[in-house]
C-alpha cells in the first residue's frame, strides 16, 4: 500500500490502465523528469503492480493484471477516488494520446527535465 501512497504513482497507474508505455511516454504524459518517472515505475514494479519487458531501445511497462488481479477492482476504485484531481488525470490521458517513443533523447521532451 505504501507504493500507492504517492500521487505520481497513482497518476502512472491511471495512464497505464490505458495502455502499455515506455518511460519516455510516461514522462510526456505526466510531464515529469526521466529520473522521477523511472524511480516511481521501479517502486510500482517492485510492489507487484507492474511488469516490464524490453522492446529494442525501450523498456515497456504495463499493469501486471496476473499479479494485481486480486486488487484490480480496488485499484481502479482507489485511483478514481484518490486525492488526485479528476482534471489532472484527464490531462495526463490527453498528453498520453500525443506521447511518442523517442528513444534515448526522450529526456529532452519533458518540460521539467533539465537538458543533458
Amino acid at each position: 500500500m505504501k507504493a500507492l501512497s504517492d500521487e505520481t504513482r497513482l497518476r502512472m497507474l491511471n495512464v497505464l490502465m490505458e495502455r502499455e508505455c515506455c518511460v519516455c511516454e510516461i514522462m510526456q504524459a505526466l510531464d515529469v523528469s526521466q529520473t522521477r518517472a523511472s524511480r516511481n515505475l521501479g517502486i510500482l514494479e517492485a510492489a507487484g503492480f507492474l511488469r516490464s519487458r524490453r522492446e529494442g531501445l525501450w523498456v515497456l511497462y504495463a499493469i501486471d493484471w496476473s499479479g494485481a488481479n486480486r486488487y484490480a477492482s480496488s485499484l481502479a476504485r482507489l485511483i478514481k477516488k484518490s486525492s488526485v484531481r479528476h482534471d489532472i488525470l484527464t490531462e495526463d490521458k490527453k498528453r498520453l494520446n500525443k506521447a511518442r517513443r523517442v528513444g534515448p533523447g526522450c529526456v529532452r521532451l519533458s518540460k521539467t527535465a533539465s537538458p543533458p
